[in-house]
């Protein structure tokens, strides 16, 4: 890239490059980062000219939408898209639109072949992909490209959601074209032997989490050993261990990693589908049969979980997360879509073509504290010691909305978010029989979600929850039963 901007077509290339290598997973969403590259350092004149400086959101928004397209926060996808009476506003204009109008010369069978190959998704997938409408999304989203392009570089972070353009001299640089063999000759060759090693050793350690990633580290041992074997011959000591936490013995282990084959196979096919197992629910100690469309899979609290929407063990249509060590079926039953076991409600939502992304999931792991991100919210105020915050909890991340807050703003964060009076002015007193010396928290977490309670555990006891009141009562009843195990 040169000083004049941003001047790059939406190439798989670039696309790809853009992404980060998750272009399969993230191509709508790349397709809005190219967007809003080429507005803000492409296209004469180029935002980054006329936007305040700094920004937010806001002005990016006034510039990206007609007049017609609404503000709200509050408003779904399908909300702001039907709403939306003007047909040039960029959330009725599809992938396949962008491509023609600012890449003409880019033919579809060309940039179809191209990104099948980068990708490994099917001609019809992608197909499908171009009919779609990049900006036909939530304002959430939206907010999140800005963060994702701060993290690249391609603006400078500010506090309270803003940001600043960087000067077009210091924009980021796409890789240079590889021709195979002789692009990994050089990357290799940048690394020193022991770097080799590390890199090796890391993927091996991560490996459990994705199983395919024990063929690319064959793959790299094949590459690495035709460029130079006798760098590597003699394997240094390790200095630097990674220790994962996997609760789980070698043969379920291995019954689990068939389970995300299933899955990762079904999400590789170009229709996807729906599963059908019983799972073990483990306090009602009994086993239940659930018909889900599989949406993403976490690695979390030391076993694998998979984030699913459809028929739930309570038998409604909604959000779980499911443990695949506690799948009691043998194998998962995939169900084509036009199978009579797949739940109406589920068809509705492919027909309509919102089935749940692993974006929704993540803007909902991001609104709160707590990985059963389908929970309601709640308020969590928390009041350490200052000595103890100050080595233990201040400067440290738990979750985007984790931040320390002044005693005196504390009764103003109580009238505003806790609407029951009973429990807001019990919450005022216990503010006011506390030290303002003291050092105060504030955090949106899941209600009744196990990882936020696992960390208040860790954080007694010298961490005191002063609100939620439910959520203060149970872990008083909790330390008394501890307690009596000590009393005699």
């Amino acid at each position: 890239m040169s000083a004049l901007g941003f001047l790059y077509p939406p190439s798989p290339s670039i696309l790809h490059w853009l992404s980060a290598g998750q272009l399969a997973n993230r191509l709508q969403r790349t397709l809005r980062l190219w967007v809003l590259l080429h507005r803000l350092y492409g296209v004469q004149p180029h935002w980054s000219t006329s936007l305040p400086q700094p920004f937010s959101y806001p002005d990016i928004r006034e510039r990206l939408f007609a007049d017609s397209h609404r503000r709200s926060d509050s408003l779904s996808a399908q909300e702001l898209t039907a709403t939306c009476a003007d047909p040039t506003c960029l959330c009725h204009k599809t992938l396949q639109t962008w491509l023609h109008e600012v890449s003409p010369r880019l033919t579809a069978s060309e940039w179809l072949t191209e990104m099948a190959q980068l990708t490994g998704l099917a001609t019809t997938e992608l197909e499908q992909h171009l009919e779609q409408c990049p900006f036909a999304t939530v304002h959430r989203s939206l907010r999140d490209d800005l963060k994702l392009l701060s993290q690249q570089g391609w603006l400078e972070p500010l506090p309270q959601g803003r940001y600043r353009c960087v000067s077009t001299a210091k924009l980021p640089l796409p890789p240079p074209p590889a021709a195979s063999l002789t692009a990994h000759s050089a990357l290799f060759a940048s690394l020193s032997a022991a770097q080799t090693w590390e890199m090796l050793r890391v993927l091996e350690a991560l490996a459990f989490v994705q199983p395919n990633l024990q063929l690319v580290v064959q793959a790299l041992w094949e590459q690495l050993t035709a460029i130079d074997a006798h760098r590597l011959r003699e394997e240094p000591s390790q200095r630097i261990f990674i220790h994962l936490d996997y609760i789980l013995s070698e043969a379920m282990q291995e019954k689990v990693d068939d389970f995300q084959e299933q899955i990762e196979q079904l999400w590789g096919t170009p229709d996807g589908g729906v599963i059908q197992f019983k799972t073990w629910l483990a306090r009602e100690e009994r086993q239940v049969p659930v018909t889900v469309y599989p949406v993403c899979l976490h690695y979390a609290r030391r076993a694998k979980y998979l984030s699913a929407y459809g028929l739930d063990p309570e038998g409604n249509l909604a959000w779980h997360n499911y443990r695949l060590d506690r799948v009691a079926s043998k194998k998962l039953k995939v169900l084509a879509w036009g199978d009579p076991g797949v739940p109406q409600g589920l068809k509705e939502l492919r027909h309509a073509g919102e089935l749940p992304s692993p974006e929704a999931v993540k803007a909902k792991l991001d609104e709160a504290w707590g990985f059963n991100f389908y929970l309601p919210r709640q308020l969590l105020l928390l009041r350490f010691p200052a000595k103890f915050a100050h080595w233990y909890v201040d400067n440290t991340v738990r979750h985007p909305t984790f931040c320390p807050i002044a005693y005196s703003r504390l009764p103003d964060l109580v009238r505003q978010e806790i609407t029951d009076p009973l429990e807001q002015q019990e919450t005022l007193k216990l503010i006011d029989r506390r030290s303002a010396s003291d050092a105060y928290y504030a955090v949106w977490i899941r209600a009744g979600d196990i990882n936020v309670m696992m960390r208040l555990r860790d954080w007694r006891p010298n961490g005191e929850v002063i609100a939620p009141l439910s959520l203060r009562q149970d872990i008083a009843k909790e330390v008394t039963q501890e307690l009596a195990h000590y009393s005699d």
